[in-house]
């Protein structure tokens, strides 16, 4: 079974390395793998990423890397905490028996800066990950973001596109999108040319420095302004789309049509398009700079996006497979030769690699491993499973030959939420659907690594659940070979009534043995029928 550390990064190790002093981590919400030039797909010449494209040929590219927490905000709390959280709670902020990689780092004296424009971040349930940065900026405008109360009356649709308003009504975007008044106006643009003279300005004046961008395209909405706007469209009578359906079997029930689909591919290529131009501001103010030979680029993202791929748009109640879970990784490290990297990783690891690039030890419970043993001295594993999920549903085990997604067993249950920071992910227009407070079935519990009291409140059929809990596999399971079966359409697993496999009693034994070594809560191995 795997060490999982506990309260160090893996490479706890003297090494002969010299680690650089300046890291910038860009975080580009919902880029697709397979979208992209450097993992060879088909669909990936048809996307103009020539600043991606340049950083990859420098680079070493991580092929086997998967999301863990899932989705937008757990995803940042592996990144910036370094603890998978998926299994204990929902979205939410970080709790107060945890700190962000930031506090370490000011107490070791690296200068950190976030700049985003990812609203998520600023609304109930991401409220405090920016706190112990050094210094941010928040780049406002984009999707749910509350920053304008109605269009502009002066500048109304310019350079803004007509475009079919969101499905489920009117969203903040509709009103902050009057507002740019070109190109440089729109949010992305904004967030990378203020990191670019963040970068340029401040970091050759510190020591050591932790640049965070977390800039929240090529997610929806897929509005861009011309050119770019009309760069992939191919019939000018498609309708112009910025927001895909979250739905499964969208085209087989009449929910989109193909003119629709043509649309939104074609939407999000030029989204992805036009953040990659901006990037390249940033890579030039990085390539430019006096510390650019101490400097280390890591290019990331959260999880990707259903873009037709099994009939599926966005991000619904779906089981996890690779166009979601299958993401992109480029790290350009100071004098390594690029090179692809063959061992499975995923984002909890990237917060074990800032942790020993700067020399810091967390108190809290960590699950990373650190990749630089493996981008600098060739070391050809990191770790031999990985898991990913969300909360109340599912879970992923991924291994370097298969991935096995068990669903829970039977009614769902039990579920609990171990949480002391009672917020979780707002919807859009539904504040009913927020998360009731604790109630009289909530305990005093403890969470592995911590001895401060957590409340622990369970759940039961008919309880109002935090969004994303809902639509998890019941009594079905996912099993698909990576080398074979890529394009993951043969389920090895058992039907309900079958008999399991070899194959699949010996994956179920790593997901038992795999959840036991960090301690995941009894109600998980329960709802999965494998305790």
């Amino acid at each position: 079974m795997m060490h999982t550390p506990t309260n160090e990064t893996e490479h706890d190790a003297v090494s002969s390395v010299r680690m650089p002093k300046h890291v910038v981590v860009v975080v580009l919400d919902s880029l697709k793998r397979d979208v992209l030039s450097m993992y060879h797909s088909e669909e990936s010449r048809s996307i103009d990423t020539p600043n991606l494209d340049r950083l990859a040929k420098q680079s070493s590219i991580f092929d086997r890397h998967h999301t863990g927490s899932l989705p937008c905000m757990p995803a940042r709390h592996d990144l910036l905490v370094g603890s998978w959280d998926f299994l204990w709670r929902p979205w939410g902020s970080i709790e107060i028996w945890e700190d962000a990689i930031t506090f370490d780092l000011r107490a070791a004296g690296v200068t950190t800066m976030l700049v985003s424009d990812h609203p998520h971040l600023f609304e109930i349930g991401g409220e405090n990950y920016h706190v112990d940065f050094t210094a941010w900026e928040y780049l406002r405008g984009h999707e749910s973001d509350p920053w304008r109360t109605r269009p502009d009356p002066s500048w109304v649709g310019a350079p803004a596109i007509p475009v079919e308003r969101h499905p489920r009504g009117h969203f903040a975007y509709e009103d902050s999108r009057t507002w740019f008044r070109s190109e440089e106006d729109f949010p992305g643009a904004k967030t990378m040319r203020t990191a670019a003279d963040w970068f340029s300005q401040h970091a050759p004046a510190h020591e050591r420095t932790l640049l965070i961008v977390d800039e929240f395209d090529p997610h929806e909405p897929f509005d861009t302004p011309e050119p770019w706007a009309s760069k992939y469209r191919t019939r000018t009578t498609d309708p112009w789309m910025i927001w895909p359906p979250y739905a499964v079997d969208a085209r087989a029930r009449g929910l989109i049509d193909e003119s629709q689909e043509r649309s939104l591919r074609a939407a999000y290529g030029a989204k992805l398009a036009m953040i990659d131009h901006w990037f390249g501001e940033l890579l030039d103010a990085v390539d430019s700079s006096p510390v650019a030979s101490e400097t280390v680029v890591i290019v990331c993202t959260d999880h990707g996006l259903y873009l037709g791929e099994r009939d599926v748009w966005g991000k619904p109640s779906y089981p996890i497979h690779d166009p979601l879970g299958h993401i992109p990784l480029l790290i350009r490290w100071p004098g390594v030769e690029p090179r692809r990297i063959d061992a499975v990783t995923t984002t909890v690891d990237i917060h074990a690699t800032l942790c020993d690039i700067f020399g810091i030890s967390v108190s809290h419970r960590v699950h990373g491993h650190s990749l630089v043993p493996t981008i600098t001295e060739g070391s050809t594993a990191v770790r031999e499973w990985a898991l990913s999920g969300y909360w109340g549903r599912e879970v992923q085990l991924i291994t370097r030959d298969h991935t096995y997604t068990r669903g829970s067993v039977g009614s769902g249950f039990p579920l609990s939420m171990w949480s002391n920071r009672w917020s979780t992910m707002p919807v859009n227009g539904r504040p009913d659907l927020r998360l009731p407070r604790p109630d009289h079935r909530a305990t005093l519990a403890s969470m592995p690594g911590t001895s401060v009291p957590v409340i622990r409140q369970p759940f039961v059929e008919g309880d109002l659940l935090p969004f994303w809990a809902y639509g998890g596999l019941v009594d079905r399971h996912l099993l698909y070979e990576r080398r074979h079966d890529p394009e993951q359409g043969h389920n090895l697993a058992a039907a309900p009534g079958e008999s399991t496999s070899d194959l699949e009693n010996h994956m179920i034994e790593i997901l038992r043995d795999a959840l036991g070594s960090i301690d995941a809560p009894d109600d998980v191995l329960v709802r999965l029928g494998i305790v």
